[in-house]
């Protein structure tokens, strides 16, 4: 078995339906541009009140690749 190396960049996702889908587009929109995108953690969860209500979800997310 080789060893990998991996490198991490943050990267923050938002979305109006969830957390969820938050990470989703955020990981999504990543992977156009990075390859080998092989995990992820998330830091922070916040969000956006507008009237009382959920305006957005906001999760900050440490995502991994493996270097070539």
């Amino acid at each position: 078995m080789s060893a990998h190396v991996y490198k991490k960049v943050e990267l923050v996702g938002s979305s109006k339906k969830s957390i969820e889908d938050a990470i989703e587009t955020a990981l999504a929109k990543a992977n156009k541009s990075l390859k080998n995108i092989d995990w992820f953690e998330v830091k922070e969860t916040r969000g956006h009140v507008v009237d009382g209500k959920v305006g957005h979800y906001q999760v900050v997310l440490k995502v991994g690749f493996r270097l070539e």
